[in-house]
């Protein structure tokens, strides 16, 4: 069952949401419209190979683009990163802020996906599983 909620970040229309669960979504600033869609894009792609190499797992933005693949050297999300060090923070500080943006940016990814995803907040970060009932 698919819930309504209010996306004030966003817009201020109600809409049907993918996700099981009432949620907040918060628009990220300090990048450009074209850097956050071409970023909205990548992660669509990737949530894609996910929901089908992996069904039924559940997964974060970690999964998707930490471990391993947490330097985003050529890839759309460096500008997250490039914003936050631009604004003088260290290094640390700087990967840890542009992973909340791109756990945002990913929020909404799922959030207007045409699939139904259940979510759960565990170790301190949003997890998503794709529940594969659409017909």
């Amino acid at each position: 069952m698919v819930h309504w909620a209010t996306t004030k970040h966003l817009n201020s229309k109600k809409k049907d949401m993918a996700l099981t669960k009432k949620s907040e979504l918060r628009d990220v600033k300090g990048i450009g419209q074209d850097q956050k869609q071409r970023i909205v894009d990548f992660l669509q792609g990737a949530v894609y190979c996910w929901c089908k190499n992996r069904k039924n797992e559940w997964f974060s933005m970690r999964d998707l683009m930490g471990g391993d693949n947490y330097y985003w050297q050529g890839t759309p999300l460096l500008p997250l990163y490039k914003k936050h060090e631009n604004k003088g923070k260290d290094w640390e500080s700087s990967v840890k802020d542009a992973g909340k943006d791109s756990g945002w940016l990913l929020k909404k990814v799922i959030n207007d996906d045409k699939r139904t995803f259940e979510t759960k907040k565990e170790e301190l970060i949003r997890k998503y599983r794709w529940i594969g009932n659409e017909q």
